[in-house]
């Protein structure tokens, strides 16, 4: 019996199929782990972000050189594999890192990186933003995710000639001009919030203009050099980006709320690990993606006994998805079978504590330090009470606006900002309002008191708090 092809597309039957099924936006499991832990691996920093980028871009500059003054000689070929490499393949994990905004502690310099990132890869920035926060709600859910590179089965053919990007980066092009002309993708249209369409146009005509400078550079210098600096990069340097990006997901399971199901996690070398952020802790990240990249090899020992055995190297995971490759090649359903812990609970709710006087007696004040929170049932739901950078204490409703599933006590506290572990969307800690998309919706918030030293929450929320949009 031959089994019909599945639509991939967001807008066909699959996608109604997959909220039918509770796939949509649901909760997804997570590997249990010590709150106080996570707590300190949430932490972004500026300086190690900012070494990072910076070695990043004297590499590519440097190879730029190295292209520029071999110009017209057999060493020109090996030159330009580097700088592109480095322009089209290692701006992928910056622009996804500060796409995600935990690069850097500052999130202005995560922006500063991730416009130049989205362009080098020509992906219109607020789309991919947008794609990439349904992706993480939608992990490999057909008909939901935007990003699933692989439909089954996987067309090994496809990928070898998409290698040199010949296919999906003349697609990014193509629908740039679309953008660029006002005529937003239906797909685009459905998960890009409609006040944010317009952006989306002129950010693909700014694109389109420095595409357009670009090729008139070559006319008038009458040759291709401009091309290859900038815009061509982005398809000889594309390899790299697939040789890392394939490991993700590729021939693991579609329509499940577990990523150790549907992403995998490899062992790279140290030069591997830097040009990819160490995306190669890719289950860990997806689970936790308030985690800093830097802070993924700790947390993959903090939770490793939960994990599926990773490949032991980028090699075996090619193994793995050859497998899949040649399963799919006769069963479009053949699935890769994964030694998978069984489950234990992840929550990390403290125990409901008990009201006197409409106050609720939540821990000692020495017991929340900065950066540390604490969830309370209130009476209107869950409430997190979190003690900022600057040791002010703030209760606020304990679920995300946006993903509306997602219990905030397993996100960050990032200054006085509250991040969720989903999206990273942020609320302020001060009036619960929001202060980072995708979050457009504020959260309720509670009032605190210290007793003594003891911390109590009025458990009904203030009046007004938490409304005014980002």
């Amino acid at each position: 019996m031959t089994v019909p092809a599945r639509d991939y597309s967001l807008t066909g039957p699959e996608s109604q199929r997959a909220i039918e099924r509770g796939l949509a936006d649901a909760e997804w499991y997570r590997s249990p782990i010590d709150p106080a832990r996570l707590a300190e691996l949430h932490q972004r920093s500026d300086l190690r972000a900012g070494i990072d980028v910076v070695l990043w871009l004297v590499l590519l500059v440097g190879a730029g050189g190295w292209a520029w003054v071999a110009l017209g000689s057999w060493w020109a070929i090996p030159a330009f594999v580097v700088y592109g490499a480095l322009y089209g393949g290692a701006a992928d994990p910056r622009w996804h890192e500060c796409g995600h905004g935990t690069a850097f502690r500052t999130s202005w310099l995560n922006e500063l990186v991730y416009f130049p990132a989205s362009f080098m890869l020509l992906r219109e920035p607020t789309v991919w933003r947008w794609s990439h926060i349904r992706h993480h709600s939608d992990t490999i859910v057909v008909g939901r995710d935007a990003e699933i590179v692989f439909p089954r089965p996987i067309d090994v053919r496809a990928w070898a000639v998409n290698l040199l990007g010949l296919t999906s980066v003349p697609a990014l092009v193509r629908r740039i001009v679309r953008h660029a002309c006002g005529r937003l993708d239906a797909d685009v249209a459905g998960y890009v919030p409609s006040q944010l369409h317009r952006r989306v146009v002129w950010e693909a005509r700014s694109y389109l203009v420095v595409i357009v400078g670009v090729l008139a550079a070559c006319v008038v210098t009458a040759g291709l050099v401009p091309l290859l600096f900038v815009v061509g990069p982005t398809f000889f340097g594309a390899w790299l980006m697939a040789f890392f990006g394939t490991t993700q997901h590729a021939g693991l399971r579609e329509d499940v709320l577990d990523h150790r199901w549907n992403t995998r996690t490899v062992y790279m070398n140290p030069v591997f690990r830097f040009l990819y952020l160490n995306m190669n802790h890719h289950v860990e990240h997806h689970m936790f993606p308030s985690v800093p990249y830097r802070n993924l090899p700790a947390l993959h020992g903090e939770i490793r006994d939960d994990l599926p055995e990773p490949s032991p190297s980028i090699w075996a995971a090619y193994r793995e998805i050859w497998t899949a490759a040649r399963g799919q090649a006769t069963e479009p359903t053949f699935e890769l079978d994964r030694d998978v812990p069984e489950s234990v609970s992840s929550t990390t709710r403290a125990a409901m504590s008990v009201e006197h006087g409409g106050w609720i007696d939540v821990c000692a004040v020495a017991d929340l330090v900065p950066g540390a929170m604490r969830a309370i049932d209130g009476s209107d739901g869950p409430i997190v009470v979190c003690r900022a950078s600057s040791g002010e204490m703030h209760a606020l409703a304990g679920i995300c606006t946006h993903s509306r599933r997602v219990q905030l006590l397993d996100g960050a506290i990032v200054g006085d900002e509250l991040e969720c572990s989903k999206h990273n969307g942020r609320f302020r800690l001060a009036d619960g309002s929001p202060s980072r998309q995708p979050v457009t919706e504020g959260l309720a918030t509670y009032e605190v008191q210290i007793d003594v030293d003891r911390v109590r929450v009025r458990s009904v929320p203030n009046q007004a708090s938490g409304s005014t949009p980002v």
